[in-house]
């Protein structure tokens, strides 16, 4: 007992604090945007939905080092954007933690936009007909008509996106880097220390990503159970 407790005081907490830190605010971010995009894009005619769909969907289906390697290219202060970002507003994403929440929100976001949409476009159109019938403005239906209706399709995405979010790796180093208590996550020192032999270490990190995770899904599921439980199981 005494050695568990002496490993666990001698481990450096900063990375877990940094992930869900990171998680957190890239989920919030990955949620706005997501029902925005996700609203969108629904309204665009289908060969531009399509176009706009496939890009928007790309950073899921693309390695997150090539994720990293273009926000690398966008942000670096080497680059038009990037420097101008830094000498007009003082925003640096290379090796910071705004690197760590940028990259998380890129790799995330692509799961919250494709279970919204797919929520959305489960949506009675009669409900829709019925509120505007009724006279609500359209942000009003939105917000009070659409959201509930399409609850459990939102709510998994933004599990999802936590998730996500939370075990981000590549695209987190290429842009934000490993600096310790600064923008390393629980991924990247898990990575480090299996280079150091140091499986004891790696082993409690990954057993506590896959408890958050647990604990995320079931949360999820439990939330969603709440939701149907006055609807007949087929």
């Amino acid at each position: 007992m005494q050695e568990i407790l002496d490993f666990l005081q001698s481990l450096d907490w900063s990375p877990l604090v940094i992930s869900i830190k990171t998680g957190i605010v890239a989920t919030i971010l990955s949620f706005f945007f997501g029902i925005f995009a996700a609203r969108a894009v629904m309204k665009l005619r289908p060969g531009a939905r399509a176009v706009i769909d496939g890009f928007l969907t790309l950073p899921m289906i693309l390695p997150p080092t090539v994720a990293g390697f273009f926000l690398l290219l966008i942000f670096s202060l080497r680059r038009p954007f990037g420097a101008a970002l830094y000498e007009n507003f003082s925003i640096k994403a290379v090796q910071t933690w705004l690197g760590c929440i940028l990259a998380a929100t890129i790799i995330a976001f692509p799961l919250m936009y494709r279970n919204t949409r797919a929520a959305f476009e489960q949506v009675d159109t009669n409900l829709i007909y019925a509120a505007r019938t009724l006279g609500m403005p359209e942000w009003k239906i939105f917000w009070k008509v659409v959201i509930p209706s399409a609850g459990p399709g939102v709510l998994s995405g933004t599990v999802l996106a936590f998730a996500r979010a939370l075990g981000e790796y590549g695209a987190t180093s290429m842009l934000a880097g490993n600096i310790p208590g600064k923008t390393g996550t629980v991924s990247q020192k898990i990575a480090m220390v299996i280079q150091d032999g140091d499986y004891k270490t790696a082993g409690f990190w990954s057993v506590v990503v896959l408890l958050v995770g647990f604990l995320a899904m079931t949360a999820m599921n439990l939330l969603g159970n709440r939701r149907k439980k006055n609807q007949k199981q087929w």
